[in-house]
């Protein structure tokens, strides 16, 4: 129901991500990074090993060259201690070259350890060779968990050892030695096969984990390209806002003054067409100006109990003209329920959906009706339109996308009606949930939270605001009593707000920045005809704003007068700042009515009576 595809263009769907071509000097420098972690310990433990077994060889058969052998032992394992070995600042260029010398280095300690199955197994006895055999195995054991990473380490330092002690038992002939050396090579051929899947497992698990970064890092890189893309359209709604509301404030302006002088006369009629014109365009600016408002989070939801009947019946005033001429029927049912919400903005949630309805329905009707489910309240708008495809299902609450809708027939709205229904959801904790039909019609559905009844003295049906009625001409109203100091920086606008305000015997004194200001507030005679009401434009020239110069003014001449803002800015920073003041702003277009009511309200000595 709501969508017609917008002209910006849409992302590719994600593709596989492409890995950088260092994948595997990456994948090797995390399999040196772990054997290096535990380069100290591996040390100690196997030269540990070795000068334990040397020391047993000596306490069992003591020969001068098991001393030697230890002490050969001992230093090759504090040279390798005190060498330079790998760490994290290194290149990663360089990853390659410490991998093969760490192989190397672990291939000189098993070649050295390989000495002693030849200098203590002998075939008279079986202890000491038993001792040797289970030594070697356990330290090959150890290594092998931690050499898994590297293979060519893990091969280097488990084969010369290995085939060492099993060559030295099958030397010796005698059955047990043979047995013996068949279970060392069944030994050795499980840990290398063991040692092969565990490094395989690890390689893979290095790979997705890189494939998984490189994806996460293509996904920042889209999501900041997307939240770009975001900002760069707010701020195009947020200036072309302003810069359309502008002219169109002092239309309104004109033409509000034109209408009061053309009353009663034979040009009244076109005055009033003119301003009817210039309110319709004023309701699309406050449309993109209630998305701005909404993503901007400058409105603040007031829940209190709401009775769906007046709600209800506020919306059929509202529509009921419009489906007659469309030759449609709209059914609002009565249920007697009241609701936990926002009333204005639950009537503008319901008011959107009922109005895309009706523009989508070509025959039938629309029907807006509440039921309780569970403690919850379901409203239901329900059409016999045209329907909603599947696959478009799930973009109907996009900005400016709508359903049939090609050649953007404004009598079909902007497409953002939708959109605000969705952002008031989450604003009010209401979800909304479509179904439809093709050529069947569509059924949107509100979840409400059920509460009992207020006292009826307390609940107003909630209708939209009316259209302003014509405001008394000067000869009418009472004498205003007090000035209005306008600050504006567009001279057509102060000369229409002016005339507007003249027209209607309320007496301003314009300025256009902050220095023309200072000097009317200083003038002699100012006490005598003092100013009630500062009214400042929000975006001034030289980058100053109604905001900063109103407060100044106030603090400087000690002003106990109300300040109002009037603007035309759309961009959250901006609304967030306004309200976060507290001060008073009114958005432009600003008709007659609007501004004449708010002085009143503000400076109740100007004495306006609104009829």
């Amino acid at each position: 129901m709501n969508a017609t595809e917008p002209t910006l263009s849409h992302p590719s769907p994600p593709t596989r991500p492409a890995l950088p071509g260092d994948l595997d000097l990456r994948v090797l420098r995390e399999h040196v990074a772990s054997v290096y972690a535990a380069y100290n310990a591996s040390i100690l433990v196997h030269f540990g090993l070795g000068a334990a077994l040397g020391i047993v060889m000596y306490l069992h058969r003591p020969r001068w060259w098991i001393l030697a052998w230890m002490a050969a032992h001992l230093s090759f394992g504090l040279a390798l201690f005190l060498m330079p070995r790998w760490h994290a600042g290194l290149p990663l260029e360089d990853t390659t070259r410490w991998a093969r010398r760490h192989s190397r280095t672990v291939t000189l300690v098993s070649m050295a350890t390989a000495t002693a199955p030849w200098l203590f197994i002998s075939a008279d006895d079986l202890a000491i060779t038993s001792v040797l055999t289970v030594v070697i195995i356990g330290s090959c054991a150890r290594a092998m968990q931690l050499l898994w990473p590297l293979k060519p380490a893990l091969y280097g330092y488990t084969l010369p050892m290995m085939l060492s002690l099993i060559a030295a038992l099958a030397w010796q002939g005698d059955a047990m030695h043979l047995f013996l050396a068949v279970f060392s090579l069944g030994y050795l051929l499980f840990t290398l096969r063991v040692g092969r899947q565990q490094h395989k497992l690890l390689t893979d698990s290095l790979v997705l984990r890189f494939e998984n970064e490189a994806l996460a890092a293509q996904l920042s890189v889209q999501i900041a390209a997307a939240e770009r893309a975001s900002a760069e359209k707010t701020r195009f709604l947020a200036t072309a806002s302003h810069d359309l509301r502008q002219p169109l404030h002092a239309i309104a302006l004109f033409g509000a003054a034109l209408e009061n002088e053309l009353r009663d006369h034979h040009g009244e009629r076109n005055a009033q067409r003119l301003m009817r014109a210039v309110n319709a365009l004023g309701n699309s600016l406050d449309t993109m100006l209630d998305v701005s408002r909404l993503d901007a989070g400058v409105v603040t939801p007031d829940l209190r109990p709401v009775s769906l009947d007046a709600l209800f019946r506020s919306l059929n005033h509202m529509f009921a003209a419009q489906a007659e001429q469309r030759a449609l029927q709209l059914r609002v049912r009565a249920s007697g329920l009241w609701v936990q919400s926002d009333p204005q903005h639950l009537y503008r949630m319901l008011s959107n959906l009922v109005d895309n309805a009706l523009k989508y329905t070509p025959r039938g009707g629309v029907s807006v009706r509440a039921r309780v489910r569970g403690g919850a309240v379901w409203i239901e708008v329900l059409d016999t339109g045209i329907g909603i495809a599947p696959e478009q299902q799930d973009r109907v609450f996009e900005e400016y996308y709508q359903v049939q809708n090609p050649g953007r027939d404004r009598a079909q709205g902007l497409g953002i009606g939708l959109s605000i229904v969705e952002r008031l959801s989450r604003l009010l904790d209401h979800p909304v949930q479509v179904t439809s039909r093709m050529g069947r019609g569509t059924r949107f559905r509100l979840q409400l939270p059920m509460v009992a009844p207020a006292p009826q003295h307390g609940q107003q049906a909630v209708a939209p605001a009316a259209r302003p009625a014509p405001v008394q001409s000067a000869e009418a109203t009472q004498a205003a009593h007090g000035r209005v100091l306008l600050i504006d920086d567009e001279a057509e606008i102060r000369e229409a707000m002016a005339g507007l305000l003249q027209g209607h015997g309320i007496a301003v004194e314009t300025a256009a920045n902050e220095a023309e200001a200072i000097d009317a507030l200083g003038r002699p005679g100012t006490q005598a005809e003092p100013f009630v009401l500062l009214l400042c434009d929000y975006r001034l020239s030289n980058g100053d704003n109604g905001l900063d110069v109103g407060q100044r003014l106030q603090r400087r001449f000690g002003l106990d007068v109300p300040l109002v803002l009037v603007t035309g800015e759309t961009a959250p920073e901006r609304l967030q700042r306004v309200r976060a003041s507290g001060v008073p702003v009114l958005f432009k277009p600003v008709n007659a009515a609007t501004l004449l009511r708010a002085l009143a309200d503000f400076a109740p000595g100007l004495g306006h009576a609104i009829v």
